[in-house]
């Protein structure tokens, strides 16, 4: 999505979306709001008795509340190049509202939990599906199991193109470091996505 030429002062930046997907408690939430420059929009609920039976807690039995809509953070990257960062809500009640999210986003970061990595597997096909580029983006709980890229490839049934990062979604560091593998693997892949 562009705003205007970033030719002569005074111009506008481009403005490009990128998504923040994964399976529930992979941390999308804490990503958003961790590299945001501004307050990050967030749509969190307390979960309650009612998802008892309908949201699988495991491995996240923790979790006080859950993203019902969406997250929004923005990053400004240079003068000429602002993210919008959207974060998918995890549940499988809420996935329809991926089709609407997922509109003009040049790009997405599968976030992903090696307790839990069989929840990445509706995002990894769903954006595979579309054709959108986009990392897996490996969130290393304290607790978790280390996992080198190529098990994490092997048990995702990833192509070999796919960027595979370690991350911690708590790390400004970290999570720059993943939004710029992202926007360089979306230049090679999709290479007029950013004009």
């Amino acid at each position: 999505m562009e705003f205007a030429s970033s030719d002569g002062p005074g111009a506008l930046p481009t403005g490009v979306k990128i998504l923040i997907a994964g399976g529930f408690g992979v941390g999308k939430t804490t990503m958003v709001g961790t590299v945001s420059e501004i307050a990050p929009l967030q749509t969190e609920e307390v979960i309650t008795a009612t998802s008892e039976g309908v949201d699988d807690l495991t491995g996240v039995a923790a979790k006080t509340t859950t993203t019902v809509a969406m997250d929004f953070g923005r990053v400004t990257l240079s003068a000429d190049l602002v993210l919008y960062l959207f974060g998918t809500p995890g549940q499988n009640r809420f996935w329809f509202m991926w089709d609407e999210l997922a509109l003009g986003a040049i790009g997405a970061v599968v976030l992903a939990d090696t307790r839990r990595l069989e929840d990445s597997f509706p995002a990894v096909d769903y954006f595979e599906h579309r054709g959108t580029s986009f990392v897996v983006a490996v969130n290393r709980f304290d607790g978790a199991w280390d996992y080198a890229p190529s098990d994490v490839r092997f048990a995702l049934d990833l192509a070999p193109d796919v960027p595979i990062l370690m991350c911690d979604a708590r790390s400004l560091e970290s999570t720059k470091n993943v939004l710029i593998a992202l926007l360089n693997h979306t230049m090679t892949t999709h290479p007029h996505a950013l004009h």
